[in-house]
Parts: C-alpha cells; sequence; structure tokens
C-alpha cells in the first residue's frame, strides 16, 4: 500500500468513524425525542382520559339528578291529582247529601253570605225545583226578622250550592267555590291524611 493510500484508507476510517459516532449520536437524539414525545403524548392521554371519565361522571350525574326530578315531578302530579279527586268526592258527597243535610247546609250557606236579608237565591236547575223553596224557608228562619230570602227564577249551571244575589253582587256559596275556597287550606292536610 502506498503513502497516498494509507491517507486515504485513514481517512476513510475517519470519516467512518465521525459518521458512525453521527448516527449513534442521531439515533440516541431520536430516540430521547421519541421518549420524550412518547412521554408527553401518553401524559396527554392520560389527562384527556382523566378528562373524559370526569366528564361522563357529571354527565351521568346530571342525568341520574334529572331522572330523580323528573320522578319527583311525576309522583307530585300524581299525589296532586288524587288530592283533585277527593275534593271532587267531597264535593260530589255534599250535593248528594240527605235532603234534610243539604237543605241545611244550603240554608246556613245562605244565612251567612246575606247582608240585609232580602237578597235572592239562585240555584241549578235541580235544586231550585227539589230544595230551593225550603233552603229559603230554612234561612230565613236563620236571619228571624230580617230573613226575607226569595229564590230566584233564574237558574245556573253548577253541582249544588247556592249564589245569593242583591242587585248586581252576588255571593258565591256554591259547592265549586266552597270547595276551591278551603282547597288551598285543607289540601296539605288531605295530601298527608293520603301520604303518610
Amino acid at each position: 500500500m502506498t503513502g497516498m493510500d494509507k491517507i486515504v484508507a485513514r481517512l476513510e476510517a475517519d470519516a467512518q468513524a465521525e459518521v458512525d459516532e453521527i448516527s449513534a449520536r442521531s439515533q440516541e437524539e431520536c430516540a430521547g425525542i421519541l421518549a420524550r414525545y412518547r412521554e408527553s403524548a401518553e401524559s396527554e392521554y392520560a389527562a384527556q382520559r382523566k378528562a373524559g371519565e370526569k366528564n361522563c361522571a357529571l354527565r351521568a350525574e346530571r342525568l341520574e339528578s334529572t331522572a330523580e326530578l323528573e320522578a319527583r315531578k311525576q309522583q307530585l302530579a300524581f299525589k296532586q291529582k288524587l288530592v283533585g279527586e277527593v275534593f271532587d268526592m267531597a264535593a260530589a258527597r255534599i250535593v248528594s247529601l240527605p235532603r234534610a243535610d243539604y237543605v241545611a247546609f244550603l240554608a246556613a250557606q245562605a244565612a251567612n253570605a246575606a247582608v240585609s236579608g232580602t237578597e235572592e237565591l239562585i240555584f241549578n236547575e235541580k235544586d231550585a225545583g227539589e230544595v230551593g223553596q225550603d233552603v229559603a224557608a230554612a234561612a230565613n228562619a236563620q236571619l228571624g226578622a230580617r230573613g226575607k230570602l226569595t229564590v230566584s227564577a233564574e237558574t245556573r249551571r253548577f253541582s249544588g250550592g247556592v249564589i245569593v244575589k242583591q242587585g248586581e253582587i252576588e255571593t258565591n256559596c256554591t259547592v265549586e267555590m266552597l270547595i276551591q275556597q278551603r282547597r288551598s287550606d285543607l289540601a296539605s292536610q288531605v295530601a298527608e291524611l293520603l301520604f303518610s
């Protein structure tokens, strides 16, 4: 081998050594970069997964709360319906009281509502014919000397009770109105009896 060949061989060997060193450093740097990115990706994946699980848990919690609220609303609606039915039954019972009790009930309502004692009593068509005169007589008896209540020729549509009218002023003592007036006072007591 000549001197020139030795120099070339030495340069090639040095160049190859430098290439091998650069290649090794490059591979090492690539492995480090890859490891950092892999670690970053795994960290991001873990954070995203944790956030997703948290969002799922919050959504499930909201859905559960919504379902519970809807169930309570339906339960309340059912309870209100039952309470309403109790008041409807009470109205039906008042209207179907035995005749003497119904007359006494209506007379008491009329006497309590009468201011001057000369008012007209308005009934539904059925009550006007069946109990109207008896109610007027019983209410007049309760009012004593000032009792001059009369049965009006006018009838109205309501389930039962009486409307006490003086000129343009009317006092509504229909069963519907009496139940409605007492409903707010008694609804909680009725619910307590039904659902305790």
